[in-house]
């Protein structure tokens, strides 16, 4: 039978249109490679730091975070460090043999999958690797050295991914540090100025293509990247193959942490340093990787209360980083036997209520023209139906004061409500103020901030991928 000529010719076509875009190994190329959607519209991740050092759990004084533990136990000798090994465990003790104790026997990642699902995020980053070495997988090169052969005996991504990917509709993600404080090929090429690239070409980038092709992460996560230069870690190489031929090549998102001057310079999104929040618009999309344990990012056994952030600070932190069109990605660190501790479940078991009720100021949601009020404790996101004014204080004498949405009231039917409350509550406007009287408390369904919900006269079409748009002028 002969083809058709006009389904050959919109056979042609859609070949021609759906060709795939390469990507050359420079940053020049790389940078022009759009933001896959998703991540933007995704605003909230979980960032789970997980390894050898949640056996020790330790960090404490000026050397808090416990995943460094090997590092200040070794690296820099730090004195509290020792004295907590000289009380604690056998002389000639050393840290690999801390991986005998991480045995994750009570890790059950359905249930993990279940409260990140429910705490209303929408991605997930692990640790497939820290500066320890030691992977989360039973990588091909890092021998005795993993959860398969030494420790759990298990594939701790593939079971966490299968779990999440069965039950959930979250993204997954994998966090890979690209430098091993202790590993000797990196040392020898540390030692020679990094003009030999052994550890590399035979540890680091085989590794990240295992776990690119094995498991499809649509976030890789990179990270140790600050004592050597793009090139040794041969950075654009792997990201122009990430781009234009792995498997996850169109939705994958990298962050910019790639070699000495490339963070806050290049990448699908920015995280600049840890726990970045500027507390303005940025004009690139950023991530805030924070923690709710304030001062690590693996699990401690010595922190106390004051050192979590409470529900309310971390909302906070939520509402302020997404007005400044930010992501933010709350970690945890969970226990060697695979438990993610109550206060943690609580935090994020609360973050979800709250999203539950007042998601649609956050999901798909894009900078306002303003980012936060100059009369009250308030922080705006926008979409293209309306304008959000999220205020994180319960106004006084129920009546909320806003400086910046006279403009958007000129229409006295406009109709502004509050989420999670069923009746429109009235305003007016007063000198360019205005004034909002909000309902009686009791029968709000949100707690620790509150999004009242001012809707745009028209209907809003525009590209999230806009730059403008990620300035804010919307207005």
């Amino acid at each position: 039978m002969q083809p058709h000529f006009g389904i050959l010719f919109l056979f042609t076509f859609l070949s021609i249109k759906c060709k795939a875009v390469r990507y050359d190994p420079t940053w020049e190329s790389l940078d022009t490679r759009p933001l896959p959607r998703w991540y933007d519209e995704a605003k909230v991740g979980i960032f789970l730091h997980w390894g050898v050092y949640a056996v020790p759990a330790f960090g404490d004084g000026k050397y808090t975070s416990s995943e460094w533990f090997w590092n200040y136990w070794k690296g820099a000798k730090n004195p509290e460090h020792i004295l907590f090994m000289m009380k604690n465990y056998p002389p000639n003790f050393s840290y690999p043999e801390f991986a005998n104790d991480f045995k994750a026997e009570l890790f059950d990642p359905k249930a993990w999958a279940k409260l990140f699902e429910r705490s209303g995020a929408r991605y997930v980053v692990l640790t497939s690797k820290h500066h320890d070495g030691y992977t989360l997988w039973p990588s091909t090169y890092s021998f005795n050295w993993n959860s398969y052969d030494i420790g759990p005996g298990r594939d701790l991504i593939g079971d966490l991914f299968k779990a999440i990917r069965s039950h959930t509709d979250l993204k997954t993600g994998l966090y890979y540090s690209l430098y091993e404080w202790f590993n000797p090929m990196y040392l020898r090429d540390k030692n020679n100025d990094f003009q030999t690239d052994t550890f590399v070409s035979n540890k680091m980038l085989p590794e990240m293509f295992e776990i690119v092709e094995k498991y499809r992460p649509e976030i890789v996560w990179a990270d140790g990247d600050w004592e050597a230069n793009h090139t040794y870690f041969r950075s654009t190489e792997f990201l122009a193959w990430l781009y234009s031929d792995s498997p996850v090549k169109d939705t994958v998102v990298v962050n910019d942490r790639w070699g000495i001057g490339i963070p806050c310079n290049h990448g699908d999104f920015l995280t600049c340093k840890d726990r970045f929040n500027p507390g303005e618009l940025q004009p690139f999309k950023w991530e805030n990787a924070m923690t709710i344990d304030k001062q690590s990012w693996g699990y401690r056994r010595v922190a106390d209360i004051t050192e979590y952030f409470t529900t309310t600070e971390l909302i906070a932190l939520l509402v302020e980083t997404v007005s400044c069109g930010g992501n933010i990605l709350i970690n945890v660190g969970p226990t060697s036997d695979g438990k993610i501790i109550p206060i943690f479940e609580e935090r994020l078991i609360n973050l979800g209520s709250w999203l539950a009720v007042n998601g649609e100021a956050i999901y798909y949601s894009v900078p306002w023209k303003y980012q936060n009020d100059t009369v009250s404790e308030t922080w705006y996101t926008s979409n293209d139906r309306a304008v959000y004014a999220i205020t994180l204080a319960w106004p006084g004498y129920d009546e909320l004061r806003l400086g910046l949405t006279s403009k958007l009231l000129e229409d006295e039917d406009t109709v502004v409500t509050l989420l999670g409350h069923s009746e429109p509550l009235k305003w007016n406007v007063i000198d360019g103020v205005t004034c909002i009287k909000f309902p009686n408390k009791a029968t709000v369904l949100s707690k620790h901030a509150w999004a009242v919900k001012i809707p745009l006269k028209t209907k809003r079409k525009y590209n999230l991928r806009q730059p403008e748009m990620m300035l804010g002028n919307i207005l």
